[in-house]
């Protein structure tokens, strides 16, 4: 109809109505299955957002599953944090929360089935050796000479492989498929391998442990997933993806759609760098802030709206394309404008002194929470003879087109008054250490005055009732500039990534802020209070984002 506005659909949600329309399936069915080995990050909330997205865009179901198949490098911890990171995500899964392990049994028959059917066999080939006959993209492979084992054979020896009677490592299962197929993910994979490991889940129960390209195709039919929407790297692996579930003669069983991964500039994602710097003490753990974890992401203080926004801007395609970490910065900046007070906080404070202002006087002056949303209100801040300003903002001998304080300068107090600067004192090592000031009471903020103009405004935080606070800025952990990666494959850090301010003086208002509460300090950026290391006697900051931004949407 004419006025309808047109939605423009992504290939995937396209292939989904051409399955829908077609008949294959009646609903939509998603997962988001991340292997418990590590902290989620950026990347992964592209997958948790697209797979729940999806769900319920079609009125479907969205499931939750732990492809938790290899017990080596699995943790109850990475399982919590997981768990944390997609509720904080509002991806909903309800109820419907899956372990692969749970799967180890229809697995096992699974690959029963495969060997009755002649589509498995028990290889005796070590690593090295299958490694050796699979060949190469240019030349094909060569059979195993345990491939024409008999049914009854292969049978006793995987029964033999699951109770213990074999060495880790002595013997395989592989699917007997084709070892002069061009991809070379079709040339008898491993589905099964002897590996002596507690698992968080099964415990001791199982000596076997199926492969990943094996087990997920089975955990995808067993869910009844329709649409398994996974990452480019697997595209090469959907032939056998979908061998599994076709020589499994599962009924409707769920098609694999590969989309391309999220790929951010000037940030660390892959796990054993991670553990590296985790390990040297150069982070504090895989949340802190300088990381793109959605735990580090979390406790800097980015929000999930912000998360969402910047999913949106970056879409779903085939291609490979890097995002840059400006248009992250961009969405967060977005979403905190209206919803963050604006705060007044020195960082670098320097004692500025009103000699003509009344000792023991304290007022209060009514300040904006926040200039660009009239509903936010106003909040009463005091002021006082002793004030703290930014040591920046003043200078003995300043250039020119510098309208801050100076000697005979004069600038507005943010909310308060003109003060003039007469006079300053220094230290024995020259460093200033206090401005001396007089101010005019009538310039006070809001009773019209319309005399003489100044050019400089400055904020300021009252001595007598100052906040003390640790502040944290942050700059890229790595600059792709320079090179992500030394010449030995080492991390290319970025040694400046943190500076760490003390004593900072806020004002007191922020003496009441708890845990993951966000603020605009004036001039700053955006803050959040640190959740791990804030306590009642000491309050942390940790810089999201600058006011500057150098990304412009729709460029």
């Amino acid at each position: 109809m004419e006025g309808e506005a047109t939605v423009s659909k992504n290939f995937i949600e396209q292939e989904i109505d051409k399955d829908l329309a077609e008949g294959r399936y009646t609903e939509v069915v998603t997962r988001f299955p991340p292997e418990p080995n590590g902290y989620l990050h950026i990347g992964h909330a592209k997958s948790i957002l697209l797979n729940y997205g999806l769900a319920k865009e079609y009125g479907g179901t969205f499931h939750f599953r732990f492809d938790d198949t290899n017990p080596t490098k699995e943790k109850t911890e990475y399982v919590q944090s997981i768990i944390d990171d997609i509720k904080w995500l509002g991806a909903d899964y309800g109820d419907k929360i899956y372990f692969a392990s749970n799967y180890f049994d229809a697995m096992y028959e699974a690959a029963i089935k495969l060997i009755k059917k002649g589509k498995a066999y028990v290889c005796d080939l070590s690593a090295d050796e299958i490694r050796e006959y699979r060949g190469t993209l240019k030349e094909p492979g060569k059979n195993s000479p345990y491939r024409d084992r008999s049914v009854e054979e292969n049978l006793k020896l995987f029964e033999g492989m699951k109770n213990g009677e074999y060495p880790d490592g002595s013997k395989v299962l592989r699917a007997k498929i084709d070892m002069a197929s061009p991809n070379i993910n079709m040339r008898d994979p491993v589905i099964y391998r002897i590996a002596r490991m507690t698992h968080h889940n099964t415990g001791d129960k199982w000596c076997i442990y199926p492969m990943y390209d094996f087990a997920h195709p089975i955990e995808d039919a067993e869910e009844g997933i329709t649409h398994s929407i996974c990452t480019l790297e697997f595209e090469d692996h959907r032939p056998l993806y979908d061998w599994v579930v076709r020589e499994l003669e599962y009924k409707n069983p769920p098609r694999q759609i590969e989309f391309s991964k999220l790929y951010l500039t000037n940030v660390v994602t892959g796990k054993r760098y991670i553990k590296k710097l985790v390990e040297d003490g150069i982070v504090d753990g895989w949340d802190d802030p300088r990381l793109v974890s959605i735990a580090a992401l979390r406790r800097r203080g980015f929000t999930r709206e912000s998360i969402k926004m910047f999913m949106e801007l970056v879409g779903v395609s085939k291609s490979q394309s890097s995002a840059d970490y400006a248009m992250l910065e961009y969405c967060i900046r977005e979403d905190l404008r209206l919803k963050a007070n604006r705060m007044m906080a020195v960082l670098d404070p320097i004692k500025l002194i009103i000699d003509n202002y009344p000792e023991g006087q304290v007022e209060y002056f009514d300040i904006d929470n926040n200039q660009e949303d009239e509903s936010a209100g106003k909040r009463q801040v005091a002021f006082s003879r002793e004030l703290y300003i930014e040591r920046e903002d003043f200078m003995e001998e300043p250039p020119k087109k510098y309208f801050r304080l100076f000697p005979g300068n004069e600038v507005r107090l943010k909310g308060a008054y003109f003060v003039k600067c007469v006079d300053y004192k220094k230290d024995e090592n020259g460093v200033v250490t206090e401005i001396h000031c007089t101010y005019d009471p009538e310039t006070r903020s809001g009773s019209g005055f319309e005399g003489r103009k100044v050019k400089g405004t400055i904020h300021w935080v009252s001595a007598e009732s100052a906040v003390d606070a640790e502040v944290r800025l942050y700059e890229n952990i790595v600059d792709e500039e320079k090179g992500k990666l030394n010449e030995d494959g080492t991390l290319n850090y970025n040694p400046n990534s943190l500076t760490v301010l003390k004593n900072c003086k806020l004002e007191a208002a922020l003496g009441e802020a708890v845990k993951g509460d966000k603020f605009q300090f004036l001039r700053h950026g955006y803050f959040c209070v640190d959740e791990k290391d804030t306590t009642e006697d000491h309050l942390v900051f940790n810089r999201i984002v600058s006011l500057k931004s150098s990304y412009k949407p729709g460029k």
